[in-house]
């Protein structure tokens, strides 16, 4: 019998994943000083127990004032590489490939977070949310109504932000993690660069599409020069704005030949972020949405796509890969209600030896436990006595 192709490795240059299952980047807001904390351990441990092939760490700002909260995660200084090494150790030791997302959140800067219905940070909250800052952006617009406007980026914040992305990458590998994607989705810095949504700009960074992608694709450029050429580098696109947004297919087309020519190896399709006043139509929250924005690109360029986006039942997963829509399944809200999702998965498409994705004190258990649900003296049994010490 075949093995599904959801299960079967995944080589990409010098890195092997055990399945094609990525845990995509959720933000936690649990970080202190940008920095890991336990939750952390739990949270990505979780996925890697489970069985993930891929596990990202939640989306990790190269500066402090690209950090959305005070509680948002951040990779700026070097004696945060320690305790980022040992989240990457842990995922590593338990079966899964560790991966950093790099971002920054421009103008979606200081504010409280999605509990706090993402309010500005002001006077009157800075006692449980801190104190607010000055973001920056493509142009001094506010991608949402009633934040206070970001300032507009000068050359240097853009030099500085571009070397933000390359020492933060060097410190990635310091710590440990064998995947890298650069963040250019959901609204945040690089997207406000990308769509005229925000970009007003009428320099080199702005006006056409070829002005509005050239922030992008300078970052592109300072990481890939600074990450290992045997180590895979993703992009995460929006590949259409949100509702009236101006962002489209073919942009995200004409952006992700240019990035390849750079050297990532796999766009991340995803969407939103940014809205306006077209006759963009919003993005129907339907399985798989993203997928065909993921095929097309994948058509398009010929490189190797993932996408995020309701993606929840195995069978599904193997079809979309099956048809070679996508090569990855990225999934967060599903692996956050069943972090063991991929065992599931392997067992309902027939996979021998399903329980080998967990570590071995988990399947020597568990098969013990099958093999006492299937003796003929229990399948009638109404109960079983217990060994609390076994």
């Amino acid at each position: 019998m075949t093995s599904p192709k959801l299960f079967e490795p995944f080589t990409l240059k010098g890195i092997t994943a055990r399945n094609r299952i990525v845990v995509s980047p959720m933000c936690q807001y649990q970080s202190r000083d940008g920095s890991p904390t336990d939750w952390h351990i739990v949270h990505m441990g979780r996925y890697a127990i489970g069985g993930a092939g891929i596990v990202f760490y939640e989306e990790t700002a190269v500066e402090d004032r690209g950090r959305k909260t005070h509680k948002c995660a951040g990779l700026y200084r070097d004696d945060q590489i320690p305790e980022y090494r040992r989240i990457a150790s842990f995922v590593k030791e338990f079966g899964g490939v560790p991966a950093m997302q790099l971002g920054h959140s421009g103008a979606r800067a200081s504010e409280r977070g999605p509990l706090f219905n993402r309010d500005a940070l002001s006077a009157t909250n800075k006692a449980d949310g801190g104190e607010p800052w000055q973001s920056i952006s493509s142009s001094a617009v506010t991608p949402i109504e009633g934040k206070p406007l970001p300032r507009a980026m000068t050359q240097k914040d853009i030099n500085d932000v571009v070397q933000a992305f390359a020492d933060a990458t060097v410190r990635t590998l310091q710590a440990g993690f064998e995947i890298l994607e650069i963040h250019g989705a959901h609204g945040y810095l690089i997207q406000q660069f990308l769509s005229p949504v925000i970009n007003k700009r009428n320099d080199a960074y702005g006006g056409d599409l070829k002005g509005r992608m050239r922030f992008a694709l300078e970052v592109t450029e300072a990481v890939r020069r600074v990450w290992p050429d045997d180590k895979p580098l993703f992009f995460r696109v929006s590949s259409v704005d949100g509702k009236g947004g101006l962002w489209t297919l073919p942009d995200t087309v004409a952006l992700s030949k240019e990035l390849k020519a750079l050297g990532v190896d796999l766009i991340d399709c995803s969407s939103g972020g940014l809205t306006g006043n077209s006759s963009l139509r919003a993005v129907p929250r339907i399985p798989g949405h993203h997928v065909p924005y993921a095929a097309r690109v994948k058509q398009e360029t010929g490189m190797l796509t993932m996408a995020p986006g309701l993606i929840t039942e195995p069978q599904q997963a193997e079809e979309l890969l099956q048809r070679g829509d996508i090569d990855l399944i990225a999934m967060a809200r599903e692996l956050m209600y069943s972090s063991d999702w991929p065992a599931h998965a392997a067992r309902a498409l027939n996979v021998p030896n399903y329980l080998e994705l967990f570590p071995p004190e988990f399947t020597h258990r568990l098969k013990l436990r099958e093999e006492h649900v299937a003796m003929p003296e229990n399948r009638t049994a109404t109960t079983v006595p217990m060994d609390l010490n076994s």
